[in-house]
């Protein structure tokens, strides 16, 4: 059965508290300035909407729990509480949360009423979409590159993010290494918001298709500031935001995972790979909700793939029956989907479709 659009809902404020009285104080001042409020008791439960609030609330009683739980940096992160109750070191504590502001009632009461009323818009309107190999080869790139491809000929404005160090660069997947823009160490001392046109004409890019790679030079660590950041102009510049994952979650890719919007688990029909992918789908369901199958051909134990997605426990997004000229494509340089024919190709057709609502037609 396929998966459902992606909902276009408007997002209102965060608000993460437990304090029944703060919470019934903001309450009353987002009513002041015309605002309502989405509300989580913890870190944990704020944890899918937090990427994308337009605005964010912390109250002062969960700030050391959202500190333990490596929530990413965003902007608009505004910390609450009451002046009579507070840490001895208020001002270290927001900087240590990446919190623009700190808001002390009663005397921040005029402010927040002020800030409740200025209708932000949520942190772009952009989907972001996650994928991610349940072992090592699965074909998670060539999936996330076939994505970013098919969403490009059906005219959206697409973003294909490599957060996987070790993966051997998604610009040698799309042939396009030769290709002049930054990479990610020019990205890497990002920490806060960029500006997302800057971005879009500083990266390797074609046509609507934007990317965003390693180069060849010494690896260097992402910090999740920097993820973040792109993620935010991600959704400020793009329609759609492919991001390839790497199998060990680090925060960078954490980061990527909280703002995805739905996720694909990549799985051969192997007895052992499905085995190592519920190790995987199981870290990814911590950060995302919405997370799918794939499963790719061929089966050398006759595995379903309807068998494979009942004994994760997942929902089946799609089979990939085995394709051998897109290896000696890719080889040549070629892009994944860039044809438009082929079982990856009416793949990717399909699932950017339940997505986006855009259609490309397959070529003839």
């Amino acid at each position: 059965m396929p998966l459902q659009s992606l909902p276009t809902a408007r997002r209102l404020p965060l608000l993460v508290t437990a304090d029944s009285d703060l919470l019934e104080d903001l309450l009353r001042l987002a009513a002041a300035g015309g605002c309502e409020l989405e509300v989580a008791p913890d870190p944990a439960a704020a944890r899918p909407r937090y990427p994308g609030a337009p605005l964010v609330l912390l109250g002062m009683d969960q700030a050391h729990a959202a500190l333990r739980a490596a929530m990413p940096r965003r902007p608009r992160v505004v910390l609450v509480g009451r002046s009579s109750s507070h840490p001895d070191d208020p001002w270290q504590l927001a900087e240590a949360l990446g919190a623009e502001h700190m808001a002390m009632l009663p005397a921040a009461e005029g402010w927040l009423v002020e800030r409740f009323a200025e209708r932000l818009p949520s942190l772009g309107h952009g989907r972001v979409l996650g994928v991610v190999g349940g072992r090592g080869g699965a074909g998670a790139s060539v999936l996330a590159s076939g994505l970013a491809v098919t969403a490009k000929r059906a005219g959206l404005r697409t973003l294909l993010v490599d957060a996987d160090p070790l993966g051997g660069g998604l610009d040698l997947v799309l042939g396009w290494e030769d290709l002049e823009g930054l990479r990610w160490p020019a990205l890497s001392q990002a920490d806060g918001r960029i500006d997302a046109t800057a971005l879009v004409g500083a990266l390797p890019h074609r046509g609507g298709l934007v990317v965003l790679s390693w180069d060849r030079g010494e690896l260097v660590g992402l910090p999740p500031e920097a993820m973040a950041a792109t993620m935010d102009a991600g959704r400020r510049a793009c329609d759609l935001v492919v991001v390839d994952l790497p199998r060990q979650f680090d925060d960078a890719a954490v980061v990527a995972l909280q703002a995805a919007d739905r996720v694909f688990l990549v799985v051969p029909a192997e007895i052992r790979a499905a085995a190592a992918a519920g190790r995987i789908a199981t870290l990814t369901r911590l950060h995302c909700a919405d997370v799918a199958l794939i499963v790719r051909g061929p089966t050398p134990g006759r595995l379903r793939a309807r068998d494979i997605a009942d004994s994760l426990h997942m929902p089946l997004a799609g089979t990939l029956r085995p394709e051998p000229a897109l290896s000696r494509s890719l080889e040549h340089g070629v892009a994944p989907t860039s044809k438009g024919r082929g079982p990856l190709a009416t793949l990717c057709q399909r699932l950017v479709a339940e997505l986006t609502g855009a259609s490309v037609e397959a070529a003839a």
